[in-house]
């Protein structure tokens, strides 16, 4: 029988495995193929990315899920790809170009996009060539591009009905504004920051007298832009004022004070400044008042022309300008700190600025009422179910989405301008001629859609929209989604939006949601910090394998992981205790009779309890791996393995495997092997490569092990394994026993049982030589009465008891004891000395004073063990 190699080297062989899979085009699969269809689609990363830890994590557990339903029969399809990633793609070759002294301006769109379509020939693979380092066993023959021809006729079909449903719309509205990305961002791509900052109360003059109103703002260089000033119509304060006219300072600009019901009457002096250009909400006043809309910051963040010696300016340093002519025009009242939110831009921590701009919206309303709707009524569901009050609340309260991105990478808007007849055409197809006046005079729209406007229709437009293919008919709705908490808003929930409306389904049954993985010092991991961990790094050191099983122990679905070197350790000290005990059992295989099977009268008391065990297990796991619960599934495994059956199973299979009984050997190498087989069987989904290479070494296994079929559990006997645990209760106290009194636990001793229940008595004496074997027990006799100078333990029903004469060397174990028994006085006294200070009682909080008392207690319990010990001893 070949074996395996002596040390566990997964380097030498999980590439070797993943590019057989691929060769073997395990991973494919085809909507003919027979079986009940379990389908996910990748959240796709990043072209311009490389694998991170959130990636690793997110795959491993798509890969698990798949791997776990391939093996029980289910036409599975993992359908992988990549986003083209607008901003974050566009920024990379701008970077490029400008090393090379050049810009896309220079080169023109045509030229540009040429050069990224380049760079994505050259990095674009390199994300997914890791994907498969780590194992994900994605049907890479259907890999598809955000930008592929296929997704882009889904974009367009998308755009043209929601426009001509009047669902999309263009208009002038105020936006999320990013003047290093020089575009206009979703909400959702803001990210809120408290900063402390200042309030700068101004006094604003009336035109026909000396009496003023008292403003505050945070941003005074907005005040140039400023064309009213609000109060609430019930504010008495100001009743009588309402429809005045104000003089704006330093523009002398003739501004209205006027009433609105959306002023906080009891927030400062209850009068707020409106700029319509560059706040939302004073946007939305400005249209119900009929406000001029005066924008005074460019989309540069410098400020506008005809502002004087203001234009030009950065943002920043025009505020300084402003407050110093605002105090030396006797405006600037008075000056506090404030601590408030500021927007940042997502993709590069700008500070957003809020601008009115011509964009394209999408309606948002009339798709989020059935969204809310499919997670009310049960027809998608979140793993944990928590995530889903968060995902409506933010449906009920969702705002129109600006769709338009100020780039050129990204799929650019489908609408064309008329030169001649000034009208608008939208249409799937490249338009040649104004659909109005047939003029050969157009231009298309220079703006291109967010990137999560294609993601939103991931689901069905990598299975072939707008076409009805067979793919649709059979993978949709997908199965599962696993996707980070983080993207709920962005991704999640317009993917759900999109699916009803266009496929009339939901996209997805489940959606799995996981947390962030975080540093040993839950630490979010970041470029800023310092603090991330290359898989890859992670994956060339300790295997692939080792990584996987780190990532799922830590999982509880919907919180965060942290990412543990220990737990990376203990997971490849896992691999190798499963590879050395297959090493075992292959180098005992030599004489393996492959057609063998035990009768049931030859199975041992040890072999029905680890069959039963692994009938269990087989249970629960499944049972977990149903309900998201990966990472108990996992444990459930690593206990077994690792415990039951290498700590306890190997080892009493070992009289057999070594004695001259032909067929209790061979009863004991097939129960070895049926277990390690199945037991690999039930792991690969979370070890797939160790998996692999050693059930290809096992008797009776053939083709690969992700296309075996998956354990069924079998008959659980609850007796075998009762019996089994009184054994192993009782060697565990005879091993403790011995390590109380510094005894060697091979040393052999004289174990005296005493057992009053006849029936355990019957098991026990049956199978004595598990005692002898495993606790180096010799004699094992049995007793009614108790022995003195005994060491004492119970387990399960059964006195135990290892007389001490020739066990220990009883001078040198008095002198031992004697020396811990000072140590641990000199420690009580301490402890005593503290619970005795009545400024420490007084002082200290509570549970501190508790924890001494519990401290005390515990030591004066030891003290008067060893002393018992010692007394004992010297009787002897």
């Amino acid at each position: 029988m070949e074996n395996i190699s002596k040390v566990y080297e997964p380097q030498n062989f999980e590439r070797e495995i993943y590019a057989q899979w691929e060769k073997d085009k395990n991973f494919h699969t085809t909507a003919d193929k027979p079986g009940e269809p379990y389908s996910i689609v990748i959240p796709p990363p990043n072209v311009t990315g490389q694998l991170h830890m959130g990636h690793a994590l997110d795959e491993t557990l798509q890969d698990i899920l798949i791997r776990y339903h391939r093996m029980k029969g289910y036409n599975t399809l993992w359908m992988p790809g990549t986003d083209h990633a607008g901003i974050a793609t566009q920024a990379r070759v701008e970077a490029s170009l400008r090393e090379e002294g050049t810009n896309r301006y220079e080169l023109g769109r045509e030229k540009f996009l040429e050069r990224v379509w380049q760079w994505k020939e050259k990095y674009g693979n390199r994300i997914t060539q890791q994907l498969r380092i780590l194992g994900a066993s994605c049907d890479w023959e259907r890999e598809r591009f955000t930008m592929d021809e296929g997704c882009s006729a889904a974009v367009r079909k998308v755009f043209v009905t929601l426009y001509n449903e009047g669902l999309i719309y263009r208009g002038n509205r105020i936006t999320n504004w990013c003047p290093k990305c020089n575009t206009a961002l979703s909400d959702i791509e803001v990210e809120h920051v408290t900063e402390q900052g200042h309030l700068w109360h101004l006094r604003y003059k009336f035109k026909d007298s000396e009496e003023f109103v008292e403003v505050a703002t945070t941003r005074p260089e907005t005040m140039l832009g400023d064309t009213g000033v609000a109060v609430h119509p019930d504010d008495e304060r100001y009743k009588n004022l309402v429809g005045r006219t104000l003089i704006l300072p330093l523009v002398n600009r003739e501004i209205p004070l006027f009433a609105d019901e959306y002023v906080d009457k009891e927030f400062g002096t209850g009068a707020v400044k409106v700029t319509p250009a560059h706040d939302p909400n004073d946007f939305e006043m400005g249209l119900r008042h009929n406000l001029a809309q005066v924008k005074v910051i460019n989309n540069d963040g410098t400020m506008a022309e005809n502002l004087g010696k203001y234009s030009g300016l950065d943002r920043y340093e025009c505020r300084k300008q402003i407050i110093e002519d605002l105090k030396a025009a006797g405006v600037l009242v008075s000056t506090e700190n404030h601590e408030h939110a500021v927007g940042h831009c997502s993709r590069c921590n700008t500070t957003v600025e809020p601008l009115v701009s011509r964009q394209w919206f999408v309606k948002m309303e009339s798709l989020a009422a059935p969204a809310i709707d499919a997670v009310k009524n049960g027809d998608t569901k979140f793993v944990p179910e928590r995530f889903s009050k968060i995902y409506i609340n933010w449906l009920e309260n969702i705002r129109d989405w600006c769709i338009s991105r100020q780039l050129w990478w990204g799929h650019r808007i489908p609408a064309w301008y008329c030169d001649d007849c000034g009208k608008m055409t939208v249409s799937e197809n490249d338009v040649t001629e104004c659909e109005h006046c047939h003029s050969k005079n157009i231009h298309q729209d220079e703006d291109v859609l967010d990137t999560w406007f294609s993601s939103a229709l991931w689901p069905f437009s990598t299975m072939g929209y707008p076409e009805d293919t067979p793919e649709l008919k059979k993978f949709y709705p997908t199965s599962t989604l696993v996707t980070g908490y983080d993207i709920i808003f962005f991704w999640v929930a317009r993917m759900i939006m999109m699916g009803l409306k266009f496929r009339g389904e939901v996209p997805f049954r489940n959606i799995f949601i996981h947390g962030l993985v975080r540093d040993e010092q839950n630490r979010k991991m970041s470029k800023s910090l310092g603090n991330g961990i290359d898989p890859v790094e992670v994956i060339d050191k300790y295997g692939a394998d080792s990584l996987r099983f780190m990532l799922v122990t830590g999982n509880t679905p919907g919180n965060d992981l942290r990412f543990s070197w220990q737990r990376v350790e203990s997971a490849r000290n896992f691999a190798k205790k499963i590879w050395n005990a297959s090493r075992f059992l292959l180098m005992n295989l030599e004489n393996f009779d492959a057609d063998f099977k035990p009768a049931e009268n030859d199975l041992t008391l040890a072999d029905k309890w680890i069959i039963s065990r692994l009938n269990r297990t087989a249970k629960s796991v499944t049972e977990n791996l149903d309900k998201f619960e990966l990472g108990e599934a996992a444990r459930l495994m690593y206990d077994f393995i690792w415990s039951e059956f290498c700590d306890w199973y190997i080892e009493l299979t070992k009289a057999r495997l070594y004695g001259e009984d032909a067929r209790a050997k061979s009863t004991a190498l097939y129960i070895l092997n049926t277990v390690l087989e199945k037991s690999l069987r039930l792991l690969h989904p979370f070890m797939p490569f160790l998996t692999e290479i050693i059930r290809q070494k096992l008797p009776n296994a053939e083709g690969s092990i992700m296309l075996a079929n998956w354990v069924e559990a079998g008959e659980i006997d609850d007796a075998a394994e009762n019996q089994m645990q009184i054994f192993i209760e009782i060697i565990k106290v005879i091993r403790n026993l011995k390590n109380e009194v510094g005894v060697e636990p091979r040393k052999k001793s004289e174990v005296i049982l005493k057992i009053a229940n006849a029936e355990i008595f019957e098991v026990v004496k049956s199978n004595v030589n598990y005692i002898s074997e495993l606790a180096a027990a010799e004699p094992v006799t049995f007793s009614n009465e108790k022995p003195q100078h005994a060491l004492t333990g119970v387990a399960g029903g059964v006195e135990i008891f290892l007389p001490l004469k020739d066990l220990i060397d009883t001078e040198k174990e008095i002198a031992r004891l004697t020396k811990e028994l000072e140590k641990l006085k000199k420690g009580i006294a301490s402890t005593e000395g503290k619970l005795k200070n009545e400024k420490f009682i007084s002082k200290a909080p509570a549970e501190v004073v508790q924890a001494e008392k519990e401290k005390l207690a515990a030591a004066q319990e030891k003290i008067s063990s060893v002393e018992s010990r010692i007394e004992q001893l010297k009787n002897l």
